[in-house]
């Protein structure tokens, strides 16, 4: 989905190293007024792989772009072959300890907001309330000529109903929820159209090559406005939709603090990252507040 960019910057090159030392995530918490920025590393805990960590996806995989997508009936149909069985993953994937964490410290009253580049709904099944989904959700579907909106599931029930038996064994499953299926393994897949129209159906997500809405960069914007400080979560900030944001907050004189096992774009504007696996940190800043997380049965 967002458009892949080219890279300027070398990871880990002149960038200030990683630590483990939690106490400023902890003293900006209990501060109150954080934003959350989270990224696919946050899901990686729940089964979803990230774009570009260790064994990250886009190593193996070219995301589908709007341009693609909307220019080729082949293309859509290999892309909702692929989507659709790679939505049974997504559809089984639940919050790990590091969205119960989030929804925790919410909970609290210790966040203005979360801002998520993530499409799997996770925040919100953990909790968290008023998540600004950044580059939108696999779990609805619009309509491009009508601008109609549906549920994944009924979708998912339809294309199961014109595709009966369609189970092939996927190589992997990527963040877009897009399974890696040869050309063979997605055959003669038929896609279906919009019930109210007719048109083309599209996940209400921002793919690569397509901008995400003004008004709702907006919104973030002035989320950030209103915070006291920005943590980020599990995202490399390779791609300017989540790096702006970072760079508005330190302009603003706002502490960036950023947990990510690898280094990001946004290290030399931050002060500090912490390199440690964000559901063990996350929980033990949880415990150094006092806060009780949300077990995974019940969260």
């Amino acid at each position: 989905m967002r458009m892949r960019p080219t890279l300027s910057w070398t990871p880990g090159a002149d960038l200030p190293p990683g630590t483990t030392d939690l106490a400023p995530v902890t003293d900006a918490l209990a501060a109150g007024g954080v934003l959350v920025l989270s990224g696919a590393g946050i899901s990686t805990e729940s089964g979803i792989p990230d774009y570009r960590g260790e064994g990250g996806s886009l190593s193996r995989h070219t995301p589908m772009t709007y341009q693609d997508f909307t220019g080729s009936s082949d293309a859509r149909r290999r892309y909702w072959a692929r989507s659709h069985l790679g939505w049974r993953t997504f559809g089984r994937a639940r919050p790990n300890a590091g969205h119960r964490s989030v929804a925790a410290f919410g909970r609290h009253g210790l966040l203005t907001g979360v801002i998520t580049q993530n499409v799997d709904g996770l925040h919100q099944a953990a909790g968290s309330e008023d998540v600004v989904e950044l580059h939108g959700s696999l779990d609805r579907v619009v309509c491009l000529s009508c601008g109609a909106f549906s549920p994944r599931r009924e979708l998912a029930r339809r294309l199961e109903e014109v595709n009966a038996g369609f189970s092939p064994v996927a190589a992997g499953i990527n963040p877009d929820g897009d399974a890696d299926l040869t050309d063979e393994q997605v055959g003669d897949f038929r896609v279906v159209p919009c019930t109210v129209c007719g048109g083309i159906l599209k996940p209400d997500v921002v793919f690569f090559g397509e901008n995400v809405p003004p008004r709702r960069v907006e919104h973030c914007r002035e989320l950030v406005r209103a915070a006291s400080s920005l943590l980020v979560l599990g995202s490399s900030l390779t791609v300017m939709s989540g790096l702006r944001f970072v760079r508005q907050a330190a302009e603003a004189g706002k502490p960036v603090l950023i947990v990510n096992r690898d280094a990001t774009r946004g290290d030399r504007l931050a002060v500090t990252r912490i390199a440690l696996p964000l559901g063990p940190a996350l929980t033990a800043v949880a415990d150094r507040l006092g806060l009780t997380v949300a077990s995974a049965t019940t969260g």
